[in-house]
């Protein structure tokens, strides 16, 4: 029997539907292994109730997913449905670059568009099964070398004396720059290329520097960082699922600082603080699915990078002057947290009070936000 490897990246070919789609089909014509590759898609995958279908378990990059099922399978299908097509195709060369060896793998690419494509990456694939699918799902095939030709004219960076230079394809204007997970920026123009020297990144054209998002950054090789722009999850219908959240005998409260990509090894905790706009907003998106609330300190610096963020109801989000979340999220985990990223605590309501009661202590005004993206605000301080 044929042994298929399916790579499901990102959250628009989930939301789509056409992820699930494409692997029932394919078990059809084999066993089918599939598996996320990268992180982003973990949510989607939770709100179509596809961890069983598509595996979530695993944090990996694409390439190693990429790896780990081409030691067991005849064919890799990698799924992708990029912003536009040169995204797509730029992401499936990226990916491919990372790996050192050839592998038989066919790439689907924006299935749910009318410039969907099937991009046959080698010359190894089953041809009949590529005719098959290509024509069960309506879609023209492409070789390599048409997919390669697009992603390298608008992508690749130089090394000059250890200056480089990085373009970046697909961009929009408006769009947030995000950097191995890090917001450092805003695109401006139609082209964007990003300057690092000697591990930090001095600067960009066709975008704007965010000073402090370059200060969380530190340092990377821009050669091999991950770079995404616009929205993490682009679907405006989503439908959150509910998982049900068993509190834990000595409830564990929880303390992330400006790191969402650390969201779902907390999954079981009972309550979050979380420190910072955007990581306040992924934090409770997110969490929401596990009904677990969270304790948010922000500034009002939001980027947006999701369309709408959901909120568990017994969540608190507080916003104080500019430039104190951090300030004040050092004295939390100092003071309540001991230093500490993981604490247990006798109740939420307490836990709750005694944040509020530390920042009363240091003076600094606050107000507490219902929406971040809607900037619904009680401008009503405790007392």
């Amino acid at each position: 029997m044929l042994k298929i490897g399916v790579i499901v990246h990102g959250p628009t070919i989930i939301d789509s539907g056409y992820a699930t789609k494409i692997i029932k089909q394919l078990s059809k014509y084999g066993k089918v292994t599939s598996r996320l590759g990268g992180t982003m898609g973990r949510t989607a995958v939770l709100d179509a109730n596809a961890e069983d279908i598509i595996n979530i378990e695993d944090k990996l990059l694409p390439s190693e997913s990429i790896k780990l099922l081409a030691k067991t399978n005849d064919v890799l299908f990698l799924l992708n449905s990029g912003k536009s097509t040169l995204t797509g195709h730029t992401f499936g060369y990226k990916v491919l670059n990372k790996i050192k060896y050839p592998v038989n793998i066919i790439q689907i690419e924006r299935p749910a568009y009318n410039d969907g494509v099937i991009i046959q990456w080698n010359k190894q694939t089953d041809k009949e099964l590529l005719k098959n699918i290509a024509a069960e799902f309506n879609l023209p095939i492409i070789d390599s070398k048409e997919a390669i030709k697009i992603a390298q004219k608008n992508t690749g960076y130089t090394d000059d004396d250890n200056i480089i230079r990085r373009k970046v394809a697909g961009v929009s204007k408006n769009e947030n720059i995000m950097l191995n997970g890090i917001i450092i920026g805003r695109v401006t123009d139609d082209n964007l290329t990003i300057i690092a020297e000697n591990g930090q990144i001095t600067a960009m054209e066709g975008g704007i520097i965010k000073q402090h998002g370059l200060e969380k950054l530190g340092s990377i090789d821009l050669k091999t960082a991950i770079i995404k722009t616009g929205l993490l999850r682009r679907n405006n219908n989503i439908k959150p699922r509910q998982i049900k959240h068993t509190p834990n005998k000595q409830l564990k409260a929880v303390y992330l600082n400006h790191a969402a990509c650390d969201i779902y090894d907390f999954k079981d905790a009972d309550i979050i603080c979380s420190i910072g706009d955007d990581t306040t907003l992924l934090t409770s998106d997110i969490l929401y699915r596990f009904n677990i609330p969270i304790i948010g300190i922000t500034d009002g610096d939001l980027d947006r990078v999701v369309l709408e963020g959901f909120k568990h109801p017994n969540s608190t989000i507080i916003q104080l002057h500019h430039g104190f979340d951090d300030k004040i999220g050092h004295l939390i985990y100092e003071k309540i947290f001991k230093n500490n990223t993981i604490i247990t605590i006798k109740s939420l309501d307490e836990f709750r009070k005694s944040i509020i009661q530390l920042i009363d202590k240091t003076g600094v005004e606050y107000k507490f936000v219902d929406k971040q993206l809607e900037n619904i605000i009680d401008e009503k301080q405790i007392s």
